[in-house]
């Protein structure tokens, strides 16, 4: 496709690179962050990082600056938060807007608008702590669900507090600890097969990459703490035809949340019937030395430094 073409780097004006934040992904972030604002400086641009903690708005307010990369993971950076802050302070911010970062944060509700516009993600539920309160009670979940299944907080990213379970104590176990990350927990059907994940930046899908990892599932540790055994392969060895499907069904998750600007797709794809199944939309994915974004653009022919301008690009319109 026809890739937008970049400005001098000077029509950014002064660029505010907003990192940090206080989530549970605050030092992925905090790398993110510093790779995004020393790729803008070497190529040009007049950008300046901020972490986003204390009076970091009123910083913003009066420093004088004209558009912020956002690159603050989890909560009050990805969820609504601060694209609704910076939108009152008249402040053009990278990636999705309050209603789209909002929606894909909130894994339960992305899944359910899925679900009903017929877009292909695993069977799932709400729990509680008192819906498996009782080994019958996590028993009736299996039982509804499947005999593998994921815990996940409802609002987290970068795989914090997740974990794969098989037993009625396991499940019990893995819902309290996913509470002490979030008032909601959602649990899946685990999906077992390979692993895809798609990047989109403006209306571009990039390749798609394959992972595998010698852990039970591609969790935290795998994700930034592998030591090199996580494997990474993009192309991801699929066929033209599983690669558009997989394309197609990422965009298609991606434009259904009314995402904009650029995200992250994660897919599963099932070993028995190779049915894709997506399981959310990223809309601050990482960039840090490791982050799969970079991974497929660089595939696609873009490096870091121009990665970092076409997200950028699209606030001039804002």
């Amino acid at each position: 496709m026809n890739r937008p073409a970049l400005p001098a780097p000077a029509a950014f004006g002064k660029v505010a690179v907003l990192f940090g934040g206080t989530s549970a992904e605050r030092d992925v972030s905090l790398r993110s962050g510093k790779a995004v604002l020393e790729a803008l400086q070497r190529s040009g641009v007049d950008a300046h990082g901020i972490d986003a903690v204390g009076d970091f708005l009123q910083t913003l307010k009066t420093g004088g600056y004209a558009r912020v990369w956002n690159a603050v993971h989890g909560r009050g950076g990805e969820d609504g938060q601060l694209q609704g802050a910076l939108q009152l302070l008249g402040l053009p911010c990278t990636g999705s807007g309050v209603g789209a970062s909002a929606l894909a944060m909130d894994k339960m509700r992305a899944k359910q608008l899925w679900q009903g516009i017929g877009l292909s993600t695993p069977p799932f539920q709400m729990v509680t702590a008192a819906m498996v309160a009782t080994e019958t009670d996590a028993q009736a979940v299996f039982a509804k669900l499947g005999p593998i299944l994921m815990v996940k907080p409802a609002h987290e990213g970068s795989s914090v507090g997740m974990a794969k379970v098989r037993t009625a104590i396991e499940l019990q176990q893995a819902v309290i600890e996913a509470l002490k990350y979030d008032a909601s927990v959602i649990v899946e059907r685990f999906v077992s097969g390979p692993e895809y994940t798609v990047g989109i930046v403006g209306d571009e899908v990039l390749p798609s990459i394959s992972m595998e990892t010698p852990r039970d599932f591609y969790d935290y540790q795998a994700k930034y703490h592998s030591g090199g055994t996580t494997q990474y392969h993009c192309p991801s060895g699929l066929s033209a035809a599983d690669e558009a499907e997989l394309g197609a069904l990422a965009k298609w998750a991606f434009d259904s949340l009314g995402c904009k600007g650029w995200s992250r797709v994660d897919v599963m794809r099932d070993g028995s019937n190779q049915q894709f199944y997506v399981l959310e939309v990223n809309t601050v994915p990482g960039m840090t030395e490791t982050s799969l974004v970079p991974k497929a653009a660089k595939v696609a022919g873009m490096s870091f430094e121009q990665l970092v301008q076409q997200i950028l690009l699209p606030t001039l319109a804002q």
